[in-house]
């Protein structure tokens, strides 16, 4: 799996209490610096956030000093976890889900088109070479079967020759 890069001015914040909302994040993380946006992602289903969030500052110092004084930090008697949140993902990408949009790797899917068909043609020939070596291997095989079974025929040709042959031999 390939590192993902961090957002330096973006942190992730986790061990919510239920009670905190965007607007009480947003104050607890305001002494630290100008803040451009807080989300609470919330679950579908309970329509509450899911005990984490997002807060993003203009500024990384201000996020590195916000993360340096708040992490393991209490608020709403819940001990806080902050730290750098990976970019927002979305649906594409080449495992399913990517921090870009699906056509930021178009390029690279060109090129992975054009060496994938660059392989299929190598096997394709490599194929055709392997089949034309075993046709040449089994024309040979048949060629010396055909040899071995002309001798064995040169002396089961005619068998009155044989016999005749033979009876000469113990005539002798």
């Amino acid at each position: 799996m390939s590192q993902q890069p961090v957002q330096k001015n973006t942190l992730y914040v986790g061990g919510l209490a239920e009670e905190v909302d965007e607007k009480i994040l947003h104050a607890a993380f305001v002494p630290f610096g100008e803040i451009k946006d807080v989300k609470t992602p919330l679950d579908q289903a309970t329509q509450k956030h899911r005990s984490f969030g997002f807060v993003t500052f203009l500024e990384r110092e201000d996020a590195a000093a916000a993360m340096d004084n708040m992490d393991g930090a209490e608020l709403f008697g819940r001990v806080l976890t902050v730290n750098y949140a990976f970019p927002e993902r979305i649906k594409g990408g080449e495992q399913g889900w990517a921090a870009q949009p699906i056509w930021a790797d178009a390029d690279t899917w060109f090129e992975r088109q054009q060496q994938e068909e660059e392989m299929q043609r190598l096997q394709a020939e490599q194929r055709a070479a392997m089949q034309a070596a075993e046709k040449l291997h089994r024309e040979k095989l048949a060629a010396e079967k055909e040899g071995e079974k002309e001798e064995d025929t040169d002396a089961n040709a005619d068998p009155m020759a044989a016999a005749e042959a033979q009876a000469l031999k113990q005539s002798s």
